[in-house]
């Protein structure tokens, strides 16, 4: 089927947000080669969209008169790139594996500016936790007496411990201790001696609403203050991630969510609108984190900011998606065409792992960018959908006919915008025994030719 230029367009679209650095990326020509070189997909990371992050959070803090510090969710993105830059800018790493632990301390984040989280966490994780001094969120109580345990067996260090909270508004959370479990866990505390340092409390929210968020976070500054009392450290609280980001404007997304309909998707997959991600965020990134503080936690006359001034903690903060916005794109090349009813179904040397949200029944919805191959690409409006090149009836990239504005032919590109948050690597698996797709740092986009290189992540 082929659609004029003419043709009203039928589908709903959600263009990204523009990007010059990314935009400065497909103009130089350099992504074919690439393409060529590497014979399958992959992802180009840009490292200066983390950096500009990380300087925006710190600016934050700083501008709300607050001492925080800022670890990068090793879990959003496996690059080593980006831990790199954060032992460079001075924040440090989230981690919840011995291999995650171990990738960051090769790269550059010190012992100590580690803080590990996750639930049940493996005694060998546990062991090198405490021998490089790294801040541990304790889940449970019997974690406590196996740090304790660990620390008492001739470390040289006390071990480092944050306790973490169950949040009373998701008491079904499978984080966190209840209000008795806090209590015996700091007896226990009391009780190790030196042998811990208690540092504070900590906790896992889900959703992206800033009111819990510094509901929760006044919490643990009370708790820290009847943990003072028992002689405790209890100086730093951390509220984990949550800082949201946009991928879309607001009137591209309320609009899309109205319009959107199962005769805009392949197969007629339905979809409801609120198993997708929030795509659009009236605040994001930076801005969310000053709105956090400047937020009055409930019966408080004072900002969250002013409670953490007045109390003289410190705030932790653990975010992913956040520093990775705008930090990387996903690359494709089309390997087959089919017609259908019309639309098109496009077949690429790729899997959905490397867009994630389809293995969540979800989808991931800012429009891919065709970049035709051939100069005589016809123009016009034409709809398609995109499979992965696997045996899989479900394993489509994008379920929704997206409208692209020249015909799609085998070797042409396609490229899913700011997809270095979680969406590039959290599932992906050697499927079919296809390789991962390689990970491409652009090192500089402000040159005709942009420096690139493959990235040191060592497995």
């Amino acid at each position: 089927m082929t659609v004029s230029a003419g043709t009203p367009l039928r589908h709903p679209t959600l263009p990204a947000l523009p990007d010059p650095a990314t935009s400065a990326v497909l103009a130089s020509g350099i992504l074919p080669e690439l393409a060529y070189a590497f014979d399958g997909p992959f992802h180009f990371l840009l490292p200066d969209a983390f950096d500009a992050n990380l300087r925006a959070l710190h600016e934050a803090l700083a501008a709300a008169g607050v001492d925080g510090y800022v670890y990068f969710a090793k879990k959003s993105n496996k690059a080593a790139v980006f831990a790199e830059r954060a032992a460079a800018l001075g924040a440090g790493a989230d981690v919840a594996s011995v291999g995650e632990l171990r990738e960051a301390l090769g790269h550059g984040v010190r012992g100590e500016h580690l803080v590990v989280t996750g639930p049940a966490k493996d005694p060998h994780l546990l062991r090198l936790a405490v021998r490089h001094g790294a801040l541990i969120a304790v889940d449970a109580l019997d974690e406590l007496d196996t740090v304790t345990t660990i620390a008492l067996n001739g470390q040289a260090r006390p071990a480092r411990v944050l306790l973490r909270v169950l949040p009373s508004a998701q008491p079904h959370s499978r984080f966190g201790m209840t209000e008795d479990e806090l209590a015996t866990a700091l007896d226990r505390c009391v009780t190790a001696g030196d042998a811990l340092r208690m540092e504070g409390f900590s906790f896992h929210l889900s959703g992206y609403a800033l009111q819990p968020r510094a509901d929760l976070a006044v919490r643990l500054a009370g708790l820290c203050h009847a943990a003072r009392v028992k002689g405790l450290e209890a100086r730093r609280i951390s509220i984990g991630g949550g800082l949201p980001i946009s991928y879309t404007d607001a009137d591209t997304w309320h609009t899309f969510l109205a319009d959107q309909r199962p005769s805009h998707y392949h197969a007629e997959k339905s979809f409801r609108s609120g198993d997708f991600y929030p795509y659009h965020s009236p605040i994001s990134g930076a801005d969310a984190l000053a709105a956090l503080l400047a937020t009055c936690p409930q019966d408080r006359d004072t900002s969250l900011a002013g409670v953490l001034r007045d109390t003289g903690l410190e705030l932790l903060l653990e975010p992913g998606r956040a520093l990775l916005d705008r930090a990387g794109a996903t690359v494709f090349t089309v390997q087959g065409v089919k017609d259908r009813d019309g639309y098109r179904l496009l077949t690429v040397d790729g899997t959905s792992l490397s867009l994630s949200e389809q293995w969540f029944n979800s989808e991931y919805l800012p429009d891919p960018q065709l970049i035709p191959q051939r100069p005589d690409a016809p123009a016009g409006v034409f709809p398609a959908s995109v499979g992965a090149a696997t045996c899989l009836e479900s394993d489509m990239l994008t379920w929704r006919k997206v409208a692209f504005p020249h015909l799609p032919r085998i070797g042409d590109l396609l490229v899913y915008p700011n997809t270095a948050g979680y969406q590039m690597d959290s599932n992906e698996s050697p499927f079919h025994d296809l390789p991962l797709p390689p990970k491409i740092v652009i090192d500089r986009t402000d040159r005709v030719r942009p420096r690139w290189r493959l990235d040191r992540h060592f497995t």
